[in-house]
C-alpha cells in the first residue's frame, strides 16, 4: 500500500490537542489500525508511552513492525478495545492519561480486496475484522431470511430501501450464492436509487460490517467501563463515522457529565450523583473542508472528547 494511503490520520491535529499530550504520560490507541495517530503522539513528545490495541492480527503485526522504531515506548495487544482491562494488566499499567478510539475501518483493510470491506474491486464477501473468526458477510446473506435482512439493513445501515434490497438478495441467492463484493454492490445498485454522492451499496456494506463484527456491542461494552481505565485529569477522545456510533458516544458523555441522574419528573435531586467528566466538545468536531479535500475518507468523521474530573476518582 502506498505510504500516502497508509498514514492519513483523520483529525490528527485535533486528536493531539484533545488528548493533551504530556511528558511521560501513558496513552492507549484502542483502534491502532495503520498507526497514524500513534506515530503522531510519539513525534509530539519523546517520553510518552502508547499501548496499541487492535483486533485485526494482520494489521496489528504490520503496524507493530513499522512502529518498532520507537522501542519500548510502544507496546501492543491483540484484542478489542472493550478488553482494555486485560490489555492494561498484560503490560502492567493501572490507569492511563488518555484513550483514543478511531472507529473507522483502516486504509489497509479497505484497500485489500481479499478482506471484503469495500467494493471498488472484486473480492470475497468477508468483512471480518479478526480473520477467520465467526460468520462472514457472505454467511449472513446466505442464512438470513427476508425479514431478518430487512431489519439488519434498516437498523444497522439506516437504509431506506431495506425491504427492497432484502427481497432482491433473497431472490438472487436462489440462482447463485452471493459471495463477491462487486456482485453484491451491483445487485444493490440495480434495485436501490442513488442518494447524493454515496454509492447505493454503502449503507448495506456498513450494516453487514457492523453485524459481522458486533461493533455496536463492543462500543457499548467499552463505554460501560471506560472511566475505570482513566485516571483523574485523563482525556477520552472518540471519532465516530456514522450516527449509530455517534449517538451512543454522545449519550454516554452527556450522562457522565451530568450532576444528577434522577428521573426528570422528580421536583428535586435525590440521587446525590456528581459529574464524572467535563465535556471538552460541546458540539461535535468535524474535519475541515481542506482535510476532506485531501482525504475523502474523513468526510463523515465526528470527534467528541471528555476529561475525567478529580472528584470522579
Amino acid at each position: 500500500m502506498p505510504e500516502s494511503r497508509r498514514h492519513v490520520s483523520v483529525l490528527a491535529h485535533e486528536v493531539l490537542a484533545y488528548l493533551r499530550v504530556r511528558p511521560r504520560a501513558r496513552y492507549v490507541d484502542g483502534t491502532l489500525g495503520d498507526g497514524g495517530h500513534t506515530q503522531r503522539l510519539f513525534e509530539a513528545e519523546p517520553t510518552l508511552e502508547v499501548l496499541g490495541v487492535d483486533r485485526d492480527s494482520l494489521t496489528l503485526a504490520a503496524t507493530a513492525e513499522r512502529l518498532s522504531i520507537f522501542g519500548g515506548r510502544f507496546r501492543t495487544y491483540h484484542g478489542n478495545f472493550d478488553e482494555l482491562g486485560a490489555a492494561l494488566a498484560q503490560v502492567g499499567w493501572d490507569r492511563v492519561d488518555g484513550i483514543l478510539l478511531d472507529l473507522g475501518v483502516s486504509s489497509r483493510q479497505l484497500d485489500d480486496p481479499t478482506r471484503g470491506f469495500g467494493f471498488r474491486a472484486g473480492g470475497p464477501l468477508d468483512m471480518r475484522m479478526t480473520p477467520g473468526e465467526g460468520p462472514s458477510a457472505a454467511d449472513v446473506l446466505a442464512t438470513s431470511d427476508e425479514r431478518a435482512l430487512t431489519e439488519l439493513l434498516w437498523r444497522y445501515g439506516e437504509e431506506p430501501s431495506a425491504r427492497r434490497i432484502a427481497r432482491a438478495i433473497v431472490a438472487e441467492r436462489v440462482r447463485r450464492p452471493i459471495t463477491d463484493t462487486v456482485a453484491l454492490a451491483d445487485l444493490v445498485a440495480r434495485v436501490a436509487p442513488r442518494r447524493g454522492s454515496l454509492h447505493p451499496a454503502t449503507r448495506v456494506f456498513q450494516a453487514l460490517r457492523i453485524v459481522v463484527n458486533g461493533e455496536l456491542d463492543h462500543l457499548d461494552a467499552f463505554l460501560g467501563e471506560a472511566l475505570e481505565w482513566l485516571r483523574p485529569g485523563a482525556r477520552l477522545v472518540i471519532i465516530a463515522y456514522h450516527s449509530l456510533e455517534d449517538r451512543r458516544v454522545k449519550r454516554a458523555f452527556q450522562e457522565w457529565a451530568s450532576s444528577c441522574r434522577c428521573p426528570p419528573a422528580l421536583p428535586r435531586c435525590g440521587c446525590g450523583a456528581r459529574a464524572r467528566v467535563r465535556l471538552l466538545t460541546r458540539k461535535v468536531v468535524t474535519p475541515s473542508t481542506e482535510e476532506v479535500a485531501e482525504n475523502r475518507r474523513a468526510r463523515s468523521a465526528r470527534l467528541r472528547a471528555v476529561e475525567v474530573l478529580e472528584s470522579a476518582a
